[in-house]
């Protein structure tokens, strides 16, 4: 979200001086200066950025911060190359392929460990079914995906990374600030030190990596201890998924996606139109599109696209569209789906197996 700039003699400017007062405001005064020239690789410090100093008054005005302790914890920390390098888009765009993208994911190891995950919590995969109406198994698939179960959640300081994508990323500045600002409410709400939090390089937190403005908005206090934590509280971030996927439309008991057939490519107004379901089964099926669905059901064409090998089309439904929001990828749902079969048809075979068993 957009932040209100204050000319060089801001307001923040003024009350910090101020209250520093003597000497201490004369060391101060270097925040507020204009940046000296630097070479285009040099990242300068956020303590010599006029906004940052800014962005400190602001939240000292709208949520009662402390304008100096905030420059203070800008100040142990450094601007990121890293980061940028790794947010920014490739030189070279590497073609998007479906079948690449799938071998991330959908893969024995996370089939293998996402079985090993629900055994390890069924209790709270079932109450979190019966609360929202989420399946076990996207939830799972969906913790598979994002961090294999808890096993990388990321190992850059969500600060660090938030104040170099909010200061040195002027292509999404205005949403890394929102972050940023959701992160630092989200700190003293739950009493944490926030440059002790770790996770991914665009500030991704936990076990399922919320950003901070999701978990201050959907996150839940799923064991009963009385907050929030995503990192450490695998309970709480199974309640969280799947409250985020409910709060965000989830249909309990309808379908996700089902595989079309198609006699010849379709019209590219189909895939133009995105992946937020608006056209009828039936509709589609009188454009030559094939699927064994409910006729009346709302449903997007969704094409999976592989470099030298046949689209693969799918149809898309509500809760296919739902499980964008949590990543605005088709390959994404569409990984957190086949993920999420794969681990529960090989979980009820492995039952039916041991059930075999025991009879003989």
């Amino acid at each position: 979200m957009p932040f209100p700039q204050y000319n060089a003699m801001s307001s923040a400017k003024r009350r910090l001086s101020a209250r520093l007062g003597g000497l201490a405001a004369l060391l101060l005064a270097g925040l507020f200066a204009p940046a000296p020239a630097v070479a285009t690789e040099a990242l300068p410090a956020f303590t010599d950025d006029p906004a940052v100093v800014d962005f400190a008054g602001d939240l000292e005005l709208r949520h009662g911060f402390d304008a100096v302790d905030l420059l203070g914890q800008f100040a142990q920390v450094k601007p990121n190359p890293r980061v940028l390098q790794l947010i920014a888009p490739p030189d070279s765009p590497q073609q998007r392929s479906w079948e690449r993208y799938r071998q991330r994911f959908v893969n024995e190891r996370r089939i293998a460990n996402g079985i090993r995950f629900w055994q390890d919590h069924p209790t709270a995969l079932v109450r979190a079914r019966v609360l929202y109406g989420v399946p076990e198994e996207i939830i799972v698939a969906i913790i598979g995906v994002e961090t294999e179960y808890g096993r990388n959640t990321g190992g850059f300081g969500v600060f660090e990374a938030l104040a170099t994508l909010a200061f040195r990323y002027p292509r999404r500045s205005d949403y890394f600030r929102g972050e940023l600002e959701q992160f630092l409410l989200l700190a003293r709400e739950n009493r944490f030190d926030p440059l002790a939090v770790k996770g991914s390089y665009a500030g991704a937190i936990g076990i399922p990596q919320f950003m901070p403005g999701s978990q201050r908005r959907f996150a839940i206090d799923f064991d009963g201890d009385g907050r929030v934590d995503l990192s450490r509280s695998v309970d709480d971030a199974i309640g969280s998924v799947a409250r985020f996927l409910e709060q965000h439309g989830w249909q309990s008991g309808q379908p996700i996606a089902a595989p079309a057939r198609l006699a010849e490519a379709p019209e590219a107004a189909l895939i133009e139109a995105g992946i937020r379901p608006s056209l009828t089964v039936e509709s589609l099926q009188r454009q030559g599109i094939a699927a064994v669905a409910d006729p009346q059901a709302l449903a997007a064409l969704i094409d999976l696209v592989s470099p030298g090998k046949a689209t693969e089309y799918w149809l898309g439904f509500e809760n296919f569209y739902v499980i964008t929001r949590y990543n605005r990828s088709s390959f994404y749902a569409m990984s957190v789906f086949q993920l999420a079969e794969a681990i529960r048809q090989r979980r009820s075979a492995d039952e039916a197996a041991g059930d075999d068993e025991q009879v003989r």
